[in-house]
Formats: C-alpha cells, sequence, structure tokens
C-alpha cells in the first residue's frame, strides 16, 4: 500500500470493490499510511479486518476527517494516537470487538481532544467498551448528528455535562449497564430528536425538565428500572412518534390527550401497576377514591382560623398594591404577562444605542434587524432586535404572521426567540448570503465555504424544513427560503429564520370551506429566483413551493451564483444551466461550481461523484413542475448518505 504524500482518501469498503469482503487479520498496513499528510477520508467497512488498530494510525488525526471502521471483526483497544482528532467530523467504529474503556476514560482528557470543534458524529457502538461514560465527553459540543455508544458495556451514571450537547440531534446509549437517574441537565439538550437509553439499569423518575425537549422523534426509555407517574407533557410533544415506556416500573394513569392518544406512539406494555390511558391499551380503571376521614373539633377551628388570616393578609397587599399604584410609586407586571414584555422599548433602545446604523446587521423588506445585548433574567445577552416599518404595506401582517408561526415551534435550525416575536438569539457568523456574496469593504480576505459544511448547512436547513413541513402539529410552508434567512451559528449550525411570509396550511382549507379569502401566492412576493414558478400564475401555496426554494439555495451554495446572476444569458436559469452541465450539453461540472470547490476537486479533497450527488439534488428540487420536486423527506434520505 502506498504512503504517497498527496494521498487523500482511501476507500476499501465491500461496495467500493464490488467484489465481496476482504479477509485477513493484517492491519499493519495503516502503518504504511504515516506519510500520508493529506489523508482526509479512511473508510474500510464491512469486511472481515480482525487484527487490532496500529498505533501508527494516530499520525493521521491532523488531517484525518472521516475515518470508517464498521462491520469488522477488529479487535484489541482504541489506540492511544487516535486522541488528537482535531479535524475528525464523522468517527464509525460500530460493529467490531473493540474492548477495554474508551481512550477518552483514561485520565484527564487532553486539551486538543476538546478542542475539536469539527467532531459531529461519533458512533462506537456494537463492540466490547467498558468503563464509566466519561464526562469529557460530553465537552465535544460540536456533535450535531450522532452520539452512538449502545451495545457495549459501559456503567456509572449519564454524566450530568450532557447539557453541553444543546446541537445533539440523537443521543444512543441503549443496551449498557448504566445506573442510576436520567440526569435533569438532560432537558437542555434542546435539539434533540432521538433518545434512546433502552435496556440499561436506570431508576428514578423521568425528570420534569425534559418538558424543553419539544422537537422529539422517539423517545425509548424500555427495559429500565424506572418509576413514578408518566409526564403529562408527552402529551405535548407534537414531533413524537415513538414513546416506548415498557417493561418499567411506572404507576398511576396513563396520560391519553394529545399526540399520546394513538397506540401506535406510546407502548406501555409490562408496567403492572398503570391505569386508564385510551382503550386500545387495556389497561384497568383508575380508582382513587380515598377512606374519608372525620376532622375533629380543634382542627377545624385551626383550619378556619388559618384560613382567615390568610385571606384578610391577602386583602391588605391588595389594597396595599392598590394605593400604591395610584400614587406612582409601584409598577405592577400582572400575573398574565409573559416573559416578553419584560424587555422594555427603553432597553431595546439603549441595548442597540438608539437603534444606530453602527448597530445595523441587517435590512429587509419590512424592517431592519440590529444587534445589542440586553440582561435577560441576570445575564447578558446578545441579541438580535427586528424593528418593522409599520409605513410599509404588509409589514404588520408579515409582523402578525411570524409570531403566529413561532410562537410554539423549536427546531435547532430554527431561529430561536428570546423574548418577544422581534428579539431573537443573534447567531454570530451572520447569514449564509453574506458567505456565499460577502462585500469586500467587510470581508478581507473574504470568507469561503469547504464542501463538508457546504454539505452540514444543507442537511441543517432540510432539518428544519422537514420539522414545520412533517413534524409540526400543523404544516407550516416557509415560503421565504434564501441566503439572506439562513444564519450561521459559532459552529456553523445552520438556523432558518425570517417567518415573515410563512403560512398555515390548514388554516388555508378552513378559510376555503368556511367561504372566506382563499389563500394563495397572490400577494405572497416572497424573492424574485426563489419564489416557484407556480406562485407566479396565481397557485395556492404549498410545501412544493418551498423545495423549489431550497433546490435554488442548494444551486446558489455550489456554483455560487444567484438565480438572477447576470451571467446567466439566453434565458438560463439557475436550474437549467446547472442541469445542462450534468447531462454533458453545456459547461463542464468544474466550470460550473464555485471556484473553491473547484480547486478542493482539483486537489482531490473531494469527489466528484460526491460533487455531481449534491448538484442532482438541487435540480431535483427546482423543476418547474410541483409533481417532479423531490419531497424534504427524500432530501433528507440522500444527504445523511456519507459522500466520500
Amino acid at each position: 500500500m502506498a504512503s504517497s504524500h498527496n494521498l487523500l482518501r482511501l476507500n476499501i469498503a465491500e461496495n467500493f470493490l464490488g467484489s465481496g469482503k476482504v479477509n485477513g487479520d493484517d492491519l499493519s498496513f495503516l502503518s504504511t499510511l504515516t506519510n500520508a499528510r493529506k489523508l482526509q477520508a479512511l473508510v474500510i467497512s464491512t469486511n472481515n479486518f480482525g487484527d487490532s488498530l496500529p498505533e501508527q494510525i494516530g499520525n493521521l488525526s491532523s488531517s484525518l476527517e472521516i475515518l470508517v471502521l464498521d462491520d469488522n471483526q477488529i479487535s484489541g483497544s482504541i489506540p492511544e494516537g487516535l486522541r488528537n482528532m482535531f479535524n475528525m467530523q464523522w468517527f464509525w467504529a460500530d460493529k467490531n470487538k473493540l474492548s477495554g474503556t474508551t481512550i477518552l476514560s483514561k485520565g484527564e482528557i487532553p486539551i486538543s481532544i476538546q478542542n475539536c470543534r469539527s467532531m459531529i458524529l461519533l458512533d462506537l457502538s456494537n463492540n466490547d467498551l467498558s468503563g464509566v461514560i466519561p464526562p469529557q465527553l460530553m465537552g465535544l459540543t460540536s456533535l450535531s448528528m450522532n452520539l452512538n455508544l449502545s451495545h457495549n458495556h459501559f456503567v456509572g451514571n449519564i454524566p450530568i455535562e450532557v447539557e453541553n450537547l444543546k446541537n445533539l440531534g440523537s443521543l444512543d446509549l441503549s443496551y449498557n449497564m448504566i445506573s442510576n437517574n436520567i440526569p435533569s441537565s438532560l432537558g437542555k439538550c434542546v435539539s434533540l430528536e432521538f433518545v434512546q437509553l433502552q435496556a440499561n439499569l436506570l431508576r428514578g423518575t423521568i425528570p420534569s425538565s425534559l418538558d424543553s425537549l419539544r422537537g422529539i422523534r422517539l423517545f425509548d426509555v424500555s427495559s429500565n428500572n424506572l418509576s413514578g407517574q408518566i409526564p403529562k407533557f408527552f402529551e405535548k410533544m407534537n414531533s413524537l412518534q415513538l414513546l416506548n415506556l415498557s417493561y418499567n416500573k411506572f404507576e398511576g394513569e396513563v396520560p391519553a390527550a394529545g399526540v399520546l392518544n394513538n397506540s401506535r406512539i406510546i407502548s406501555v406494555i409490562g408496567n403492572v401497576n398503570l391505569c386508564g390511558g385510551f382503550a386500545e391499551l387495556n389497561l384497568p380503571h383508575c380508582s382513587f377514591r380515598q377512606p374519608k376521614k372525620r376532622l375533629s373539633y380543634k382542627w377545624k377551628v385551626f383550619i378556619s382560623t388559618i384560613c382567615s388570616i390568610v385571606l384578610l393578609f391577602f386583602l391588605g397587599t391588595c389594597l396595599l398594591v392598590f394605593w400604591m399604584k395610584r400614587k406612582g410609586k409601584l409598577h405592577v407586571v400582572s400575573s398574565d404577562d409573559d416573559f416578553d414584555t419584560r424587555v422594555s422599548y427603553q432597553s431595546l433602545h439603549k441595548a442597540t444605542n438608539g437603534f444606530s446604523t453602527t448597530n445595523l446587521i441587517g435590512v429587509g423588506s419590512f424592517g431592519s434587524v440590529y444587534k445589542g445585548v440586553v440582561n435577560i433574567n441576570g445575564k447578558e445577552t446578545t441579541i438580535a432586535a427586528k424593528v418593522f416599518n409599520l409605513q410599509r404595506r404588509g409589514a404588520s401582517k408579515s409582523f402578525m404572521a411570524e409570531c403566529e408561526a413561532l410562537k410554539n415551534i423549536r427546531h435547532r435550525n430554527l431561529v430561536r426567540i428570546l423574548t418577544a416575536c422581534s428579539v431573537y438569539e443573534f447567531v454570530v457568523n451572520g447569514s449564509l448570503e453574506n458567505w456565499l456574496h460577502p462585500l469586500e469593504s467587510f470581508d478581507d480576505p473574504p470568507r469561503t465555504l469547504k464542501f463538508r459544511q457546504r454539505v452540514t448547512i444543507a442537511i441543517n436547513v432540510a432539518s428544519a424544513l422537514d420539522y414545520i413541513h412533517n413534524l409540526y402539529e400543523t404544516p407550516i410552508v416557509h415560503c421565504d427560503i434564501k441566503p439572506d434567512n439562513v444564519l450561521l451559528d459559532e459552529h456553523m449550525v445552520a438556523h432558518v429564520g425570517d417567518f415573515g411570509l410563512a403560512r398555515f396550511l390548514e388554516s388555508s382549507i378552513e378559510n376555503l370551506s368556511s367561504g372566506g379569502e382563499k389563500s394563495s401566492s397572490i400577494g405572497i412576493k416572497g424573492t424574485v429566483g426563489y419564489a416557484p414558478p407556480e406562485y407566479g400564475m396565481g397557485n395556492e401555496i404549498s410545501v412544493e413551493g418551498d423545495m423549489y426554494s431550497y433546490g435554488i439555495l442548494l444551486l446558489e451554495m455550489l456554483t455560487r451564483r444567484r438565480p438572477i446572476d447576470e451571467s446567466l444569458k439566453d434565458g438560463l436559469n439557475l436550474h437549467n444551466f446547472v442541469n445542462a452541465a450534468l447531462l454533458g450539453q453545456g459547461s463542464t461540472i468544474a466550470e460550473v461550481v464555485d471556484p473553491t470547490l473547484r480547486n478542493e476537486l482539483l486537489l482531490g479533497r473531494i469527489s466528484e461523484k460526491a460533487l455531481i450527488c449534491m448538484l442532482e439534488i438541487g435540480v431535483a428540487c427546482s423543476f418547474d413542475s410541483p409533481q417532479e420536486r423531490l419531497s424534504i423527506s427524500e432530501v433528507l434520505s440522500r444527504l445523511n448518505k456519507p459522500l466520500v
């Protein structure tokens, strides 16, 4: 096996060879790669390698981004050298015979592993690893796709430091020997969609803090020793597709409202002390009758006296508050006020230096966005304040639409509301627009995106659309997907914002059935180049319209050409321009893509196959006919396959 300095990827996976599995125990050839300083992807999955990994493999850590070892017979422990995975993004080692404690749990983790800001997926499942789950592992805050430690022999607690994984989408610790309680800090992992803790030794109750995990699709804690009542907050988790609580010690009434009124979603078999629920669960009726106890005369007098004192105190307090309010000495916040009203206009005015142009970070159709710092719950928080220009026609309607769309939805790839509908979290890396088309006066040298970053952004935006199209209780159409409305945080995770044109699909149906005004794309201008052609003909809005905008966005990310680019002449649009290259009828693929990607392609850092796959997805989403476009589920299925 050659050890060339220019070797960029090595793939000897079964499906790559097309000639069956590679047999043998010897992995010593990996030690000959120590001079391949530029190696980015190493894939040896689905073979019969049975040797241990050579220690020298750690010499590749400075360049390696993808390491795929799954479905082999690799034994021994994970080499110490892999602690320095500075640029590692995907690490699969499942379905092997790795043993011993994980490299992350031997003593103190070096600072280098905690600075692995690129790691988005870590899979060590189906091995023989043991010991406790190291708390330092939870310091890999860049993990956004999957942390899978299932089917091993881990013991001890789930580290409370799990709260650091705020961008994590999937956590799988199933089939281990993890004990004690589910930590309440898990509720801070607000991006979680899949939680699998089944087949462990967990005990205690399900913590109330998990109420914040509103994007959960699957929650499985079956085959543990959990007890207490089933929390009612599961009824409000509109994204929930499976809640498996089987074979525990839960007791009391089973919640049966909301999404839990469905036998395909909840499973509670093996909990002998449960009752109630919907009929299909076949549980006994709940009986809450308590034996009556008569109070003695002394207790009746005592309780009456206490109640009288409390009532007098309450009346006195009300009178005092009323008097002070009349005197102008006290500002009363009613119990009906929500948190949003507690950031005053004066606070925002001060935080943005009087809405100064120096704090201006964006201008849209209906207003401007300013950066500022305000005190929220005693914490200095950087915010983005959106100020609507109500003199612009449609601005008020846009504000109300955005409030209605965003007041309940929560997803890791949607911009998070901090206080009112016009005050959002500040996303430090700005919009995708500024990365694709930077202004020279502000960016010297201009910022660029690597291919892998573009793929991750495409997945993030697709995940947000999947949530509002398919997983939220009432499907929402965004109506304005474009680079300006995709914001990038400190880890370059994308968040979709600006729901000023968003529409609920069911509300459109209700309007029609009641003889109201037809909800269509007439009056919904969107943005020229990103709005689908059918909206211009008066057709109703649809999720297929968002798919067109997504396809154009993806093609713009890869070509760095706007949909109304001056270089697109003779009636060409971005879809036709790229499609012609894919069909071999126009420019070559290298001529079509962004020069930055062209250089990565020429240097061998990305494969032409991967680039073509991404371009094909963009083209397949942006056909003129809505029926021909890919659905967001199909897009995610394609994007989540490794592009190596």
